[in-house]
């Protein structure tokens, strides 16, 4: 694949995942947390050719690199916590 302007779309397709917009927010999701410990390409969610793929693109500094980089801070953002339900108002006392 000739990667001249390449999109994050087109990184997931490289890797065989579902490459439209709502799969990309999922998948991302889906893996977060990654622990800052743990290198891209050694996630656990990865198949082996995947996680290859991104460690010889990312060694080669090929044009894949920024959108690595990309994936690699969206899926180590800190999962929010849900928003605390408000408390109902206590009833007026008399």
């Amino acid at each position: 694949m000739h990667t001249a302007n390449v999109t994050l779309n087109d990184l997931f397709a490289q890797l065989g995942l579902a490459s439209d917009d709502e799969s990309i927010k999922r998948f991302v999701a889906t893996h977060r947390p990654l622990p800052n410990e743990v290198l891209l390409p050694h996630a656990p969610f990865w198949t082996e050719a995947q996680g290859e793929f991104l460690h010889q693109a990312w060694k080669a500094d090929a044009e894949w690199v920024p959108l690595i980089d990309t994936l690699d801070a969206m899926l180590r953002q800190p999962v929010e916590p849900p928003a605390a339900a408000s408390e109902p108002a206590a009833p007026d006392a008399d």
